[in-house]
């Protein structure tokens, strides 16, 4: 039984396109690799992570050092952050329903946690940073572990391929969001357990996967709120 939603954050949760588009091409300028372009992001979309970096000539061993240096300049832009339309209203019809909330993402827990406050959503029970952009598996394990779960007691919710492969490798459940950055042709290569194309769609397989009366705090609660 499904206790705890993990979501991933940046196009899952928030809109943040617009904020690494910039900071992306901030550090291209600087570091003298190819920027993201309006008439390239469409096909980048379309890329794995390796054939991206391969296309704007970012050697793949330079990005832990790069990521540290983008997510303070994501920190200086985050009131350009932008919460998801439905996003608040999942996340209290989930409270609401019994299910416990938790956030494991690339970003940093400075920045999430920061975003959070501003935006007044007080529901997330837990935050984590996977600081390899390819260690999300390790990161969720962790998460497991700490608060005494099995990886059937949790559900992922994620946009991209990488989210599927990290929930795959540890026997985790998870939801592919399509309002994100990759694009359904990638995603389905790896098979996820469920694709949502709404934050509604998201409580329908929850429901489906977890029927109302089984919900492990409040079963009196309708599940859709």
């Amino acid at each position: 039984m499904i206790k705890y939603v993990v979501f991933d954050f940046d196009g899952t949760l928030v809109d943040s396109k617009a904020v690494f588009i910039s900071v992306f091409n901030q550090l291209a300028e600087k570091h003298q690799f190819n920027k993201m372009e309006p008439g390239n992001i469409e096909y980048l979309r379309q890329l794995t992570i390796t054939e991206r970096c391969k296309y704007l000539q970012l050697p793949l061993y330079k990005l832990p050092l790069l990521t540290v240096d983008l997510l303070n300049r994501y920190q200086q832009s985050l009131a350009e952050v932008i919460l998801l339309a439905g996003i608040k209203n999942l996340i209290e019809a989930l409270r609401n329903s019994g299910y416990a909330i938790a956030i494991v993402s690339s970003n940093s827990e400075k920045n999430i946690r920061q975003f959070l406050q501003q935006n007044q959503i007080t529901e997330i029970d837990a935050v984590y940073s996977a600081r390899n952009i390819f260690g999300k598996d390790r990161v969720i394990k962790k998460f497991l572990k700490t608060y005494r779960l099995s990886p059937d007691q949790i559900i992922y919710v994620g946009d991209e391929v990488r989210d599927i492969v990290a929930c795959k490798k540890i026997g985790v459940k998870v939801i592919w969001v399509s309002w994100g950055y990759d694009i359904q042709a990638l995603a389905e290569k790896e098979t996820p357990d469920f694709t949502a194309h709404s934050p509604d769609d998201i409580l329908i397989i929850l429901k489906s996967v977890n029927p109302a009366e089984n919900l492990f705090l409040h079963p009196e609660t309708p599940f859709l709120a």
